[in-house]
């Protein structure tokens, strides 16, 4: 049996979906899951978190997303779940997930990989990452884009989660030197587990737990060919000056975890920084971009 967990659950316009999505996305070890829309059009969203969640700050995120969606703040049940294996729940209805060739599959898929794909093990679980989601989506398009064009010889998953990105990148450029990182220290555990259980030798991917580029394993190993960072807008646009930093000249940084319009702001902020634009992909609401450091 697994450890009993927290709900949060609410129900939201489905125009209103991305602002709390993103308000709830951004909770640390949290894992949202999303429902289809009811008869009114509202979209029921549940957050599962490892323990007790933060009313003031949860009732903070929540009140922003209301007012950026322009709406008052939704009602929200928030309840201890009995000792289930929520994990292997979860797990049951989730087929596997193709972006471009990499094929990303939880233990429970019987189904054998396509043939000309990547596939990579990832089960649900407290670490965001699974593939599921768009932006994590539209970072693996990215990686497999410029995999065709360049090579690359060190590489930065920043706020790696379940460490799926970093895993990708190991196996889309061989013989290049990996480094992912995230402040959450379970996630840190369960991206090594995944490393492990996809075959990586110990190493192979370099991990370590700090905030942005303080992790010594992510300070010891720059400058970098890529970055990759699938955060928040916000994070990203503190973290520019030194992202740009990290980045060797003509390095580039695949940057998403934001809505489109936070594309704005965030490419001012990395302008500003001494990064242009070379691409970006959308998916729905979402948006990635990558940006490449002049010199």
């Amino acid at each position: 049996m697994g450890d009993a967990i927290w709900q949060v659950r609410l129900s939201v316009p489905e125009a209103a979906v991305p602002a709390f999505e993103a308000a709830l996305e951004s909770v640390e070890g949290g894992a949202l899951a999303l429902g289809g829309p009811d008869a009114q059009g509202r979209v029921p969203l549940t957050l599962y978190l490892g323990e007790a969640p933060d009313r003031g700050t949860l009732d903070t995120r929540l009140a922003m997303a209301a007012a950026a969606a322009g709406m008052p703040p939704p009602d929200v049940i928030c309840a201890l779940m009995p000792e289930i294996d929520w994990v292997a729940e979860s797990q049951a209805g989730l087929p596997a997930v193709r972006a471009g060739r990499v094929w990303v599959y939880g233990s429970h898929v019987a189904e054998p990989p396509p043939a000309g794909t990547v596939p990579l093990l990832i089960d649900a679980n407290l670490a965001f990452g699974t593939g599921r989601h768009e932006t994590t989506h539209l970072c693996l398009l990215a990686l497999q884009d410029l995999a065709k064009r360049r090579a690359m010889t060190n590489l930065l998953d920043l706020g790696c989660g379940s460490g799926l990105l970093a895993l990708a990148a190991a196996r889309l450029w061989p013989s290049a030197r990996v480094t992912a990182s995230d402040v959450d220290g379970p996630s840190i555990r369960v991206a090594r587990e995944n490393a492990r259980l996809n075959g990586f030798a110990p190493g192979r991917i370099r991990f370590d737990v700090g905030a942005g580029y303080a992790a010594p394993e992510v300070r010891r190993n720059a400058a970098y060919d890529l970055i990759v960072a699938n955060i928040l807008a916000g994070p990203l646009n503190a973290l520019a000056t030194q992202t740009a930093r990290a980045l060797r000249p003509g390095g580039v940084a695949i940057l998403s975890g934001l809505l489109t319009g936070q594309e704005p702001a965030v490419l001012r902020r990395h302008r500003a920084a001494g990064l242009i634009l070379q691409a970006r992909q959308r998916l729905g609401d979402w948006s990635a971009l990558v940006l490449r450091r002049l010199g």
